[in-house]
């Protein structure tokens, strides 16, 4: 889903009215700032609605309503000055300015009360993070979430593009995720050169989001086994998630589906389908046979039921996206607007517990193995657009993709000559690792590995 206005064709409204639009909006995917004006992307049941206010230098906090907006204001305050007067906790996001680090943290005083710090150094092979938990005794009073180790600027180096590296920008936003990424960023590019490609690349684009969506799955599944010692679905898994990865590697001989989508088409097409067809259905017959233990074990469905609840209201509240909410009763997923997943099912579980994200993933790798299945069969060869024109001058765009993880929304706004004068990314992450601080209180501490596996979020996609 994209679409493309022009600045001027924005109305700059009052602070009230913009407030009280982005009170009874149901959905805010982005807030920005960009030349003195707030922008606000609103999800509607068809085109995304674009709100826009000049930026005081201090304005009330939408955080006090509208508590999903709260990472987007201190977002804004990290990057420009502009204050939310009577935000919760405005802080540091990704460190722009500050030392990595350097931020005050949330106290809770007793005597009874610990404080038990995580990282940002983790064993293993991981991104750093910081994890802060305020604990009597075992239990969990209080998470704080401190990230920023992954700032990489990548927000700062697309302005002035498009160029040759804003492709390998996109792919590496966040790393396990780069169809999704670098598919709105080709909506996106598209948009801005009026630009609509053929539907079998667009087709070509779906199977190789569901490869992504499955594998990514496959692998948390095994992960949250393992987290609960349960080795036999940790171990099949572990190797399963491979053969999804070879699969999109068949196509465009990447495992993480790199070079695969550009603006206007597609890099590579499927040439031995017969082929790949037994091997997807090999690699799910596996899957299903690894992950069927998992749902056998009575170990492990009393581990993971009512562990790490996040209500519906809370996931409403915070404006979570992707199997995290469908996993809480919140029927939201982008595909529903796209022609292209016509009839696509899209689950949800009312429990928002562990095992609810857990079976919702199993939910979504059985829906994405009927949609490859269908769509390989109808695959022809794609015809590529044209997408040397120059980019609309002062315009701006907006993109969404349901990626593994949720909504990806990516916005793109022009200048006078064409160039990307601001180019905004929201992973899911964004959204979800304040969730995973919500699900945590009045938890054991020890549970804390199973919550952060339930939601398995991303430190670069979101340091960006």
């Amino acid at each position: 889903m994209n679409s493309l206005v022009h600045l001027q064709d924005i109305e700059i409204k009052s602070l009230q009215d913009f407030r009280a639009r982005i009170d009874s909006c149901h959905r805010i995917n982005a807030l920005l700032e960009h030349s003195g004006v707030l922008y606000a992307v609103i999800q509607t049941a068809k085109q995304p609605e674009i709100l826009a206010t000049k930026a005081l230098k201090e304005y009330p906090s939408f955080s006090s309503t509208k508590p999903q907006v709260h990472m987007f204001e201190r977002d804004i305050f990290e990057k420009t000055g502009l204050r939310p007067q009577g935000h919760p906790w405005l802080k540091p996001v990704r460190f722009v300015y500050n030392d990595i680090g350097d931020a005050d943290y949330y106290r809770i005083e007793g005597n009874d009360v610990h404080e038990v710090g995580v990282g940002p150094v983790h064993a293993g092979i991981i991104e750093p993070g910081h994890f802060r938990f305020q604990c009597l005794g075992e239990t969990v009073l209080h998470l704080e979430i401190s990230l920023g180790y992954q700032h990489r600027g990548i927000a700062r180096a697309l302005i002035g593009g498009p160029d040759k590296k804003t492709l390998f920008y996109m792919e590496t936003a966040a790393g396990d995720t780069t169809i999704g990424h670098s598919w709105a960023y080709a909506l996106n590019h598209e948009a801005l050169t009026n630009v609509k490609v053929d539907e079998n690349t667009h087709l070509y684009r779906a199977v190789m989001l569901e490869l992504e969506r499955i594998a990514n799955h496959v692998g948390d599944l095994g992960a949250l086994a393992g987290d609960v010692g349960f080795l036999p679905t940790a171990s099949f898994c572990g190797r399963i998630r491979g053969e999804f990865l070879n699969l999109s590697a068949q196509i465009c001989g990447s495992r993480f589906g790199r070079g695969m989508i550009r603006p206007g088409g597609v890099g590579f097409v499927l040439d031995d389908k017969k082929t790949f067809l037994e091997k997807l259905h090999a690699a799910f017959r596996d899957a299903l046979g690894a992950v069927d233990l998992l749902w056998k074990s009575t170990m492990v469905l009393d581990r993971f039921k009512n562990t790490g609840v996040l209500s519906k209201k809370a996931a409403l509240d915070l404006g979570i996206v992707g199997p995290a909410a469908r996993a809480s009763g919140v029927k939201t997923d982008v595909r529903a607007a796209d022609k292209a997943y016509a009839g696509f099912d899209i689950p949800v579980i009312e429990s928002g517990d562990v095992l609810a994200r857990a079976k919702m993933r199993w939910l979504e790798i059985e829906a994405s193995f009927e949609f490859i299945k269908s769509a390989v069969e109808r695959l022809q060869t794609p015809v590529p657009a044209d997408v040397t024109a120059s980019l609309a001058p002062n315009a701006l765009s907006i993109s969404f993709i349901e990626g593994w993880r949720g909504a990806i929304c990516h916005v793109a706004i022009t200048d006078a000559q064409g160039k990307f004068a601001k180019y905004k990314i929201i992973d899911p992450s964004f959204f979800n690792w304040t969730a995973l601080a919500m699900v945590l209180r009045g938890e054991e501490i020890s549970d804390f590995p199973l919550c952060n596996k339930s939601f398995n979020l991303s430190y670069c996609g979101f340091d960006l």
